[in-house]
């Protein structure tokens, strides 16, 4: 569940509907190949956990350490985008995730491994990031909205297919074999990249934008902190939610074998059509309006997630997906929007503190998990959107927060 694309810079010109559709192909497919290990690893949790001789807490914090990557290199490349070109960037990012999930298939140890995926987050992040910025510089107006879209399919998608996949070929073929498909993947997006994007040169006067006192800037901005704090709950909630809920999956009641396991992830598909929706909706009732919606779906997910029935199980993660990925579109569009200046570092902040939420709740929601149980886990997971909700009461309009004299500080 990733979320790069806060603000697409929209370039100038004309392009035929041919065009637009091979960049909107372009973005979708890069989407699936950069990010489709990033939660593949998951459904693999219980084979994983049984290899490594280690408790749930321990292997869900090595497989999610790849948001913790994802964190650094997404500040990273917001602060020094203008200078990277675009091809090399992209191909260098998805030839290297290649190598380090290969690798993943030999770690001897869990501390290799965690390694492994904190370096694959680094990947992961830069590739995606410096292919939005590519597309943002060359779409025009009227394409943004659909490589907006061919963004969420593959994002989603990439959830989706690298769960299916990994639990199939991991019940089949076992660990290695599994993660050397994977990197075959990742090699694939690597070699469309290098035929597909195309080169530009870094730019000079790109470092003038480098300011440090951005960061300060954004982060003084109240609603800007409130929308980090959303972003840092929602993969919080998302993440120990998918995270934990294979252990629940593959024991009693349940006991769904690994080939169930990977099926179970078609309930990501409703939030392909639902994530589409977000930015009609926040027309229609707002931010804050709609991110509640949004939060309140997720919550009632969760109580059906509680369930001893396979189906109300079911029903649950696909309330939770949902709600989770719409609050999380809703959010990235009002950053883009709420951030006056210096966007690409307004993103970077925002997406850092995303994947941040991700591997702390890994961190914390693991602890509840093993030492008191599913229930504690989804308690502290609720807890987690309770408070998203209380900071979405600050994702207001600049003229609202003028009135309610919320402003910078």
């Amino acid at each position: 569940m990733t979320d790069m694309s806060a603000r697409l810079p929209i370039g100038a010109g004309h392009v035929n509907a041919r065009t637009a559709a091979r960049r909107a192909v372009l973005v979708g497919l890069l989407a699936f190949f950069s990010l489709v290990d990033l939660f593949a690893a998951q459904a693999m949790l219980p084979v994983l956990t049984r290899y490594y001789q280690v408790s749930a807490a321990e292997m869900g914090l090595a497989v999610n350490a790849c948001t913790l990557g994802m964190a650094i290199a997404s500040l990273v490349i917001g602060l020094l985008s203008p200078l990277i070109d675009r091809r090399i960037g992209i191909v260098a990012s998805l030839a290297l995730l290649a190598g380090f999930t290969a690798l993943l298939g030999s770690a001897p140890d869990l501390s290799i491994f965690a390694g492994l995926r904190i370096l694959q987050g680094l990947c992961m992040a830069s590739a995606f990031a410096l292919t939005l910025a590519y597309l943002g510089e060359q779409c025009s107006a009227g394409e943004a909205g659909s490589a907006f879209a061919a963004y969420i399919t593959g994002n989603v998608a990439s959830n989706l297919v690298g769960r299916l996949l990994s639990a199939g070929l991991t019940g089949a073929l076992g660990l290695k074999p599994t993660f050397y498909v994977f990197a075959a993947l990742n090699v694939c997006g690597a070699l469309l990249a290098a035929f597909a994007v195309g080169g530009t040169a870094m730019r000079a006067e790109g470092a003038m934008r480098l300011r440090g006192g951005a960061i300060a800037d954004h982060l003084r901005d109240r609603r800007l902190r409130a929308a980090f704090g959303v972003g840092f709950c929602v993969l919080f909630a998302f993440i120990g939610a998918f995270t934990f809920v294979n252990f629940v999956l593959v024991r009693p009641p349940l006991s769904l074998g690994m080939m169930e396991v990977g099926l179970v992830y078609f309930v990501f598909l409703p939030s392909i059509a639902t994530t589409l929706l977000a930015g009609r909706m926040v027309a229609r009732i707002g931010t804050q309006g709609a991110i509640w919606g949004a939060l309140a779906t997720a919550s009632l997910g969760l109580v059906l997630m509680l369930s001893s029935r396979l189906g109300a199980v079911l029903a649950g993660m696909v309330l939770v997906g949902a709600g989770t990925f719409f609050a999380q579109a809703v959010t990235t569009g009002f950053v883009g929007k709420a951030a006056t200046h210096d966007q690409g570092v307004a993103s970077g902040l925002y997406l850092a503190s995303y994947f941040a939420g991700g591997i702390v709740g890994t961190a914390v929601l693991g602890q509840l998990f093993d030492r008191f149980g599913w229930t504690a886990c989804v308690a502290g997971i609720a807890a987690a959107l309770g408070i998203a909700g209380y900071l979405a009461r600050w994702l207001t309009p600049p003229d609202a927060q003028d009135r309610l004299g919320a402003g910078s500080g």
